[in-house]
């Protein structure tokens, strides 16, 4: 069941022309990497709900425009790709796809243009802190995809269930990224794993992400003596992931992969990809979909299947989702002011069922809430629910894994998994 919607009561029969009709109506920016499949995935995903509005009359009777800024996954080209929708463009709402980094560098430019943004990939935890800190500056931008800290809650109970009672697991290296997310995570794994889990962190690996040859990387992990290996990698994934596997390094390799989040994966690895298991935002690979995602999903792949990526990553949905949010909010609000639109936004709440139970969940933390098992408030971060057995809304994350033969499954929590967990067939 969708709420609070009434936008959405539409048939799914598509305009394909309708999203440059014209410059009287509302103008959606977005800014990501247009050669990414992430950036591509959140942009095809803004695009169809675009479209799928502008067949039901537009917002206020009038075209609803899309302009795209390339960031290139570059700091500096995401500032330039900011400030060209904002200055030439004057978009009167940003979609993004960026990664941490490149949202951190056009933060700034958000605060002082006061324009509605909508992240849909970045999960970093500092961005949260930041409205705390400055809401007043920050009340203008919205996640819709968990923040790390949740992200690391959900590996905490993997860690403890699956790792530790079921493998028997209690020591491991981390092989991590040279990047903010990289950073983010390896900070916030380390400080939960080993107390809650009870699993001892034995080494950690920080490496560059222009990093080609990983032969000595992962020589130096199995020397630890570490029972198996935790990588962080969002960026040249796939480059570890095939290597893991040519080389058969000879321990289970879990943590969060960035590249196998997406159905090219087996593809770009060379079918080398086998055995290893990610966390993932939800929607993921291998994920079971309730009937209002399956439609776009499947909506997605009729006007996209001969391109990368033919099926939308996590964020493709959130785009999708986040924008139809964004335009109920701005009915309610009179448009996309800076001192109303937040304030609505904040009131969308999309709750998706899958056989008479809450599966899916978009709605926003509000400021002061507190989350009751970190103890901490989380304005205007997606709605996440950490703690079984999800009545609230869905997981912050799944657990997914790639098998040998090139199949995936969700194999963690138990609830939402069609899999379960395994080693690479080289591992004893």
């Amino acid at each position: 069941m969708v709420s609070k919607l009434k936008i959405m009561l539409i048939a799914f029969a598509l305009s394909f022309t309708a999203t440059h009709a014209g410059a009287d109506g509302v103008k959606v920016g977005f800014i990501g990497s247009l050669s990414s499949d992430a950036g591509r995935s959140a942009l095809r995903g803004a695009q169809i709900a675009i479209d799928e509005l502008n067949a039901a009359g537009g917002f206020n009777g009038k075209p609803i425009e899309y302009v795209q800024a390339d960031t290139g996954e570059d700091v500096t080209e995401g500032i330039k790709a900011y400030e060209y929708l904002a200055e030439t463009e004057e978009v009167d709402f940003i979609l993004s796809g960026s990664i941490d980094d490149v949202s951190l560098g056009w933060m700034p430019r958000m605060k002082e243009y006061r324009i509605p943004t909508l992240d849909t990939w970045t999960s970093y935890i500092g961005i949260i802190d930041m409205i705390i800190e400055d809401y007043e500056g920050m009340e203008t931008y919205f996640m819709n995809v968990a923040s790390d800290e949740a992200l690391a809650t959900l590996y905490v109970d993997f860690g403890k269930d699956i790792l530790a009672k079921k493998m028997g697991w209690d020591s491991v290296v981390v092989l991590q990224e040279d990047t903010a997310f990289g950073g983010a995570i390896n900070g916030l794994v380390s400080q939960l794993l080993a107390p809650e889990a009870g699993i001892e962190i034995v080494d950690t690996i920080v490496y560059d992400i222009a990093t080609v040859d990983f032969a000595p990387i992962f020589s130096r992990a199995v020397d630890t003596g570490a029972d198996f290996i935790y990588i962080i990698s969002s960026v040249n994934s796939q480059v570890v992931s095939s290597q893991y596997s040519k080389l058969q390094v000879p321990k289970a390799m879990t943590g969060v992969n960035v590249a196998a989040l997406g159905q090219e994966y087996w593809e770009d690895t060379g079918g080398a990809g086998g055995g290893i298991s990610t966390l993932s935002p939800v929607p993921s690979v291998g994920f079971a979909l309730d009937p209002a995602s399956a439609k776009f999903a499947e909506t997605y792949a009729k006007r996209y299947g001969s391109s990368r990526p033919k099926f939308p990553h996590f964020n493709g949905f959130n785009a999708y989702w986040g924008v139809k949010q964004a335009f109920a909010a701005a009915e309610d609000a009179g448009g996309f002011s800076a001192d109303k639109w937040p304030k609505e936004m904040l009131k969308q709440d999309i709750k998706l069922e899958k056989d008479g139970e809450l599966w899916l969940r978009y709605a926003f933390w509000q400021p002061g809430e507190v989350e009751e098992r970190t103890g901490r408030t989380y304005p205007h971060n997606i709605k996440f629910d950490i703690t079984p057995p999800y009545d609230n809304g869905a997981p912050a994350m799944v657990v997914i894994q790639w098998y040998e033969d090139g199949t995936t499954a969700v194999i963690y929590p138990p609830k939402y998994a069609t899999g379960e967990f395994s080693v690479p067939s080289w591992v004893k």
